[in-house]
């Protein structure tokens, strides 16, 4: 069970987990308790449905239940998901991801890459407000994975926003990454880190590429940095990113720890042949970025059309569908948007819609129609799917 704990016998005591937001809830009288989480239910059908707003859990009455145009096919489940692949069923909240060490992962997260980052000339300014205000918004409509680089170079933004929101530490899973590019000493680039985001651990330590090394060698060292990291306590979780199937397979010819997560630009017209199935094997998740390439720089492409007929269906947008198909397939997702109602949206709408099978394996065959690689494109020859 970890941090959440059953409730107690004396007084109903329910620990949940709001898209990895750790809420402690009590009652006098076990009767009054109408709060359903991942790891305990109880007399859910007493309860009318519960709806996810903004990062907390409110219930609606019977007439807006019955208005929803969400198609409901499993509400209610305990299910957990791991590195295994397996999809959350549609439930309130989305639960976390149990990751190969025994931590858990909110299954959405807010990513300061891409737009939020500070590039070329700019990483050198003095902290960006902007950058803070709008991460400490996320963090405030419910947002508790939060995921940086010390490439981005604003890993400074991402620590005022974190002790701007005021959220308890323990409430959040923060992510950094070190460089993926350049040969640097991994435990001063470490603590620089924490430095710059005011955190004395991380939750989770990325190699953000494989790059940086020019030898198989260079790159299981650099491993072996990392899991003494880890070992330090300050990177609760170590894993990897952009890694195709060779560069994890050399870590792990010689890793003491395995990685527990491979972060990854991950859509329709990116699906990676068969890295997937590899890393279920080995007991390591994916967490995608970029999954809504195909709505936002590979545009009128095979999906469109799919997506926006499942957004019908389903009473969501696009963008939502995006998201859900790799949830379903049991991906951990990152989304880079500034808009507070988008990110309201996922938080309220991920949670209560399931795509079927079918629907996610025919989104996957039209993606394979395209390709299409939006970052690290240098480092692939344009017809690499890898």
């Amino acid at each position: 069970m970890g941090r959440f704990p059953h409730p107690s016998n004396d007084i109903c005591s329910t620990t949940c987990v709001v898209n990895g937001l750790r809420g402690h809830h009590s009652s006098a009288n076990r009767t009054h308790c109408r709060l359903l989480q991942v790891y305990y239910v109880e007399a859910a059908s007493l309860l009318p449905p519960p709806v996810l707003i903004t990062g907390s859990l409110q219930f609606s009455s019977p007439e807006q239940s019955t208005t929803s145009k969400t198609k409901m096919n499993s509400i209610g489940s305990s299910f957990q998901p791991d590195a295994s692949g397996t999809a959350p069923k549609q439930g309130p909240f989305l639960p976390t991801l149990k990751l190969n060490d025994g931590n858990e992962i909110p299954l959405v997260g807010y990513g300061l890459g891409t737009k939020r980052g500070k590039w070329d000339d700019a990483a050198k300014a003095p902290l960006d407000q902007s950058i803070v205000d709008v991460t400490k918004e996320a963090i405030e409509l419910g947002y508790r994975h939060l995921d940086g680089a010390e490439g981005y170079a604003n890993e400074e933004e991402l620590g005022a926003a974190i002790k701007a929101s005021k959220v308890p530490r323990e409430q959040l899973f923060v992510t950094t990454k070190i460089h993926a590019v350049h040969k640097k000493n991994v435990e001063e680039a470490f603590a620089l880190s924490l430095k710059k985001l005011g955190l004395d651990y991380v939750d989770l330590y990325l190699l953000h590429g494989p790059w940086f090394a020019d030898t198989e060698q260079e790159l299981q060292q650099r491993w072996a940095e990392l899991e003494a990291i880890k070992a330090s306590g300050r990177a609760r979780s170590i894993g990897v990113s952009n890694f195709l199937q060779e560069h994890v397979e050399s870590v792990l010819k010689t890793a003491k720890v395995p990685p527990a997560i491979n972060q990854i630009e991950f859509h329709p017209y990116l699906q990676h042949g068969d890295l997937l199935p590899f890393l279920r094997k080995n007991n390591i998740a994916a967490a995608a970025y970029g999954p809504l390439v195909p709505l936002t720089t590979a545009t009128d492409g095979p999906v469109n059309a799919l997506w926006k007929q499942l957004a019908d269906k389903y009473g969501v947008s696009e963008s939502e569908i995006g998201l859900r198909w790799c949830i379903d397939q049991g991906l951990v997702v990152l989304t880079t948007s500034s808009k507070k109602e988008r990110l309201e949206r996922y938080l309220k709408k991920l949670p209560l819609i399931k795509l079927t099978p079918k629907e996610v394996s025919d989104i996957a065959e039209l993606g394979q129609q395209k390709h299409y690689r939006s970052f690290w494109k240098e480092r692939f020859a344009p017809d690499d799917r890898r």
